[in-house]
């Protein structure tokens, strides 16, 4: 099941605050790019790893559910392999995101009918900088 455009620019458009799932402090990383570029438009971070206490000058949270109510997160974005994202997508439920996004070459059917299931839009096997570029840059 694919996304419109019309979705996407409109999921970006109210996705102000997003919970990237694997970012690393490493600057050569996709993950660290990528994320970077999406706090450059003006996005909230929130980095969730729990190998580091800050990245991006932003706090990072072991997991997603350890990241405060009062940080509504509205799209958890995803640097994991595919086989490791069905509880992330159990998570993402979990705390009531809008939105889970597994970025380019990452893909899991199962979770994204955890997620559709429980009314979050699902994309996969997609990267959030290109489309971010490609409909709003």
């Amino acid at each position: 099941m694919s996304v419109t455009d019309q979705e996407l620019i409109q999921l970006l458009q109210e996705c102000k605050t997003i919970a990237v799932v694997g970012l690393s402090p490493k600057e050569d990383r996709p993950a660290y790019r990528v994320t970077a570029y999406m706090q450059s438009k003006g996005y909230r971070i929130i980095p969730v790893n729990p190998a580091f206490p800050e990245i991006l000058g932003e706090k990072a949270y072991p997991s997603l559910e350890e990241i405060p109510a009062d940080l509504k997160v509205d799209l958890v974005d995803v640097f994991r392999r595919g086989e490791d994202t069905p509880p992330i997508a159990q998570s993402a439920v979990a705390i009531k995101a809008k939105a889970i996004w597994l970025q380019s070459g990452i893909t899991n059917e199962e979770s994204m009918a955890i997620a559709r299931q429980a009314g979050l839009q699902a994309i996969q096997d997609k990267c959030l900088m290109v489309e971010h570029r490609r409909l709003l840059g």
